[in-house]
């Protein structure tokens, strides 16, 4: 699998940290899909950290759920994730939770105190020794799973392993076993090393429960947190209309608050589609949402969002088409001779590729209107679609000025500018996208 810097910004071959890259298996199929990080323990190794930790980072930052079995060694994340995708992710942690602050050296260990509820975070490199200053959601998990924890008992024989323990614990005359003496035993230790490490704090200190607001806040929130993951775990079983069902109430809700100019609620239903496995199918959801009869200026207002679900995506695209087609067909009368003007529209703001429409072009589908409407649809967007498949040839001619679709009511030609015009659409000199999606 070959090997890569633990800090990837660091581009030196002869960097001394190094990590093997994550090698991601997907397994199952429909509701069932999972992805199993198949060396999760050798990568966890080369950063110093359980391999639960980044494994739960994962599940945190996809909306999804973890399963850990240090047994046979299995870190599962529900649902399909390419090994590219959770590399990117890898960084993310090792930026969050690895690298030292002051030196960027990931000679770091984790100092968890459960009983205060706290993380710090001690550097061998420079003797950096601080807080932990990141506020995420697996430092949650970080403090009730410490470092030192016997890994085993974070997988998915826990359960097994505490009964067999039980059933082992007192013979069948009811007389104490071998194994409760060891219990015995291990329950001194414990003392003893807890008494080493509290041996100064004050004999007479009074322990008493925190009800302060904040810390009230606090502690519903880890209930909220809990009541979530039961909600994912039924959500993610549910057949894909349901989940889509899940989703469609979610944006309709963000929309009627008046949210959907917001960047964040933008990641956080991108975030939601993920966690429901329903991210291509989505850009459906969108449309029928978003758009009515104003849909000209409706597509400037939601770009920003649309392009979270269609960058780079061509199957995405594809259903936002299908989408694109209900709402024409919903507003037949006001928009169906807008068809080219809309896709244009679409295509000039990066939304829809050249690749995605001219794909649609080539083949009348009956899938998501009558292939009657279907036919009209297609027939209108004619003066568009050949526009498209000639436009490459025409600005590769030196000699002739590059041409621009223009279209009213009564009218759809192709006709020469005067004065050259170059397509909307973020292109570099290579003709590729240069769309960044993280600065949105």
């Amino acid at each position: 699998m070959g090997t890569v810097n633990v800090n990837r910004n660091v581009t030196d071959v002869f960097y001394r940290y190094k990590m093997p890259k994550i090698n991601a298996k997907v397994e199952g199929k429909g509701n069932g899909i999972k992805t199993v990080i198949v060396n999760m323990i050798d990568v966890a190794k080369a950063i110093g950290r359980p391999a639960t930790y980044p494994t739960k980072y994962f599940g945190c930052e996809l909306g999804a759920q973890t399963q850990f079995d240090y047994k046979n060694e299995r870190f599962i994340v529900n649902g399909s994730h390419d090994a590219s995708k959770l590399q990117d992710l890898l960084d993310g942690f090792i930026r969050k939770f690895v690298l030292c602050p002051e030196c960027d050296n990931p000679e770091t260990e984790l100092l968890v105190s459960s009983k205060k509820g706290t993380i710090s975070q001690g550097c061998k490199a420079c003797g950096f020794h601080g807080p932990l200053e990141v506020n995420h959601k697996v430092n949650t998990f970080i403090i009730k799973n410490p470092p030192n924890i016997n890994p085993a008992n974070q997988g998915a024989s826990l359960t097994e392993s505490k009964r067999s323990k039980r059933s082992k614990k007192t013979g069948d005359n009811g007389e104490t076993t071998e194994a409760d003496t060891k219990h015995e035993d291990f329950s001194e230790v414990v003392k003893s090393e807890y008494n080493d490490v509290h041996e100064d704090e004050d004999d007479d200190a009074e322990w008493t429960v925190d009800v302060s607001e904040a810390a009230v806040r606090s502690r519903l929130q880890d209930l909220t947190e809990g009541a979530k993951n039961m909600t994912i775990s039924e959500d993610v079983d549910k057949s894909e209309k349901e989940r889509l069902d899940i989703f469609y109430e979610e944006l309709k809700k963000r929309r009627d608050a008046g949210e959907l100019d917001n960047v964040q609620v933008h990641k956080e239903l991108t975030i939601e589609a993920a966690r429901l496995d329903v991210q291509q199918k989505a850009t459906l959801v969108l449309a029928e949402l978003l758009f009515d009869a104003n849909i000209l200026q409706q597509v400037k207002k939601y770009r920003n969002l649309l392009l979270r679900f269609t960058h780079n995506d061509l199957k995405a695209q594809k259903y936002l088409i299908g989408g694109l087609e209900q709402i024409i067909a919903l507003h037949n009368e006001k928009l169906m001779n807008n068809v080219a003007t809309i896709l244009k529209l679409f295509y000039d703001n990066d939304i829809l590729e050249e690749k995605a429409i001219l794909e649609w072009a080539s083949k009348i589908s009956k899938k998501y209107v009558s292939k009657e409407v279907a036919t009209t649809i297609h027939e209108k967007a004619k003066p568009f679609i050949q526009w498209l498949q000639t436009a490459e040839e025409e600005e590769d001619s030196s000699d002739e000025s590059d041409f621009e679709v223009e279209y009213n009511d009564r009218v759809q030609v192709l006709k020469k500018d005067s004065a050259p015009k170059t397509i909307q659409g973020n292109q570099d000199e290579d003709g590729e996208d240069d769309v960044n999606i993280d600065e949105i």
